[in-house]
């Protein structure tokens, strides 16, 4: 299996510069090529640039600008022209899926933030010695940078990135290892309802508490937005000290929100892998449950619209987004898939409305958000409570129904 590893870098002053003049000349490299794909299709009918085409020009390109093409690893340059291929895949793709395209874009220098290197020593060596308590990784044109390495890495390295974060550079490794040894069986088996008063509630009744990030960082992060709004749109080469402090001050709110997040997220998955064999959850469709409320046009009055609910929609949404749905599920199944346990996704569709005793399914028998009240037995109890026991016995229908 394929586990990855994120650690940060400690470059020197003189490296931060090598640092950030890599990750520009990697955005030249990838807005040029993209440059080069849009005039091929607009101006020589319709024709379409492939990654081979693009990487053998390579050579031409490094020959030319050796001060800001020709240092950097080969390899690192065709991981950039990579992916700016699958962006043009995921592209055309989802035109033929009917979903809304993105065209891939221009990146600027600030959005360009990542450097892949496809192979340990072409072009990087990751640099871990058991008895050293330094760490270092060396990049070609940059040199040997210190690691904060606070945990070992299991495995052999296959890949290495440089990613930046505001003002901290980072190394991402991953690390083809063997498949770990599965945790004892507890025999317990749980379900799992996502919400938005509770962040999640088990089938055993156990409500987790949604920590609500964002909410809590809002009047933090309304400060700094106000702050940053008072320079307006500001031309690069006219931005001042202050502006860039503004913008940063912005970015590392977001950032500790997204840290916390990642942290709640993970030590609530690992206490569910941990305690049971199979977790059940719903699959759900966060995509379509944050879209935008579609309008209500008035059909006696052109150009008028009715009410259509959209501030409580939004409201919906920010919460939705806040508690983080699906990072957590994504995380819960690949720690599921490290321990051995078995994590099922089941069918929505009125979970939270069947009652569990008589088997009754309607919307009556949810008056409430929290209340269950099924109107043929009479039984009561939490709607996420039901929600997650009906989840349960969903997958372990699905579980027993798979071929051993």
């Amino acid at each position: 299996m394929i586990r990855a590893y994120k650690f940060l870098m400690r470059p020197t002053v003189g490296q931060t510069i090598a640092l950030g003049e890599m990750l520009r000349d990697h955005c030249s490299l990838h807005n040029g090529a993209l440059q080069e794909r849009r005039d091929a299709y607009r101006h020589t009918t319709k024709t379409s640039i492939k990654y081979g085409m693009q990487s053998a020009q390579l050579k031409e390109i490094r020959a030319f600008d050796p001060e800001r093409q020709g240092r950097w690893s080969f390899s690192s340059q065709q991981a950039t022209l990579r992916r700016l291929d699958k962006a043009f895949a995921a592209f055309f793709r989802r035109i033929r899926s009917g979903d809304t395209p993105g065209y891939p874009r221009f990146r600027g220098v600030n959005w360009f933030d990542t450097v892949d290197f496809p192979k340990d020593g072409d072009g990087c060596r990751w640099d871990s010695t058991p008895h050293d308590p330094v760490t270092r990784v060396r990049f070609q044109g940059v040199g040997h940078v210190k690691v904060n390495q606070h945990r070992p890495v299991v495995g052999k390295v296959k890949t290495v990135s440089v990613k930046r974060e505001g003002r901290k550079w980072y190394v991402v490794l991953t690390a083809e290892q063997a498949q770990p040894e599965p945790l004892p069986a507890t025999g317990s088996v749980v379900g799992i309802d996502m919400g938005i008063a509770s962040f999640l509630t088990t089938s055993n009744g156990e409500h987790v508490e949604n920590p609500r990030h964002a909410r809590k960082a809002a009047a933090k992060l309304e400060a700094a937005q106000r702050k940053l709004s008072r320079f307006g749109r500001v031309r690069r080469d006219k931005r001042t000290a202050n502006h860039k402090r503004a913008v940063q001050r912005v970015a590392d709110l977001h950032r500790k929100v997204r840290r916390q997040r990642l942290d709640h997220a993970h030590k609530t998955a690992l206490g569910l892998v941990r305690d049971h064999d199979l977790i059940a959850h719903e699959h759900l469709k966060i995509r379509n449950m944050v879209k935008t409320a579609a309008p209500k046009p008035d059909p006696d009055n052109e150009g008028v619209f009715l009410p259509n609910g959209a501030a409580a929609k939004t409201g919906l949404n920010r919460s939705i987004s806040d508690a983080g749905w699906g990072v957590f599920l994504t995380i819960l199944h690949a720690k599921a898939e490290s321990a051995g346990r078995d994590v099922i996704a089941v069918d929505p569709r009125n979970t939270s409305r069947t009652c569990p005793e008589c088997g009754h399914v309607s919307a009556e028998n949810r008056p409430t958000q929290e209340k269950f009240h099924c109107v043929g037995c009479g039984h009561q109890a939490h709607a996420d409570v039901i929600g997650a026991l009906n989840a349960l016995r969903a997958g372990l229908v699905r579980r027993d129904a798979q071929p051993a």
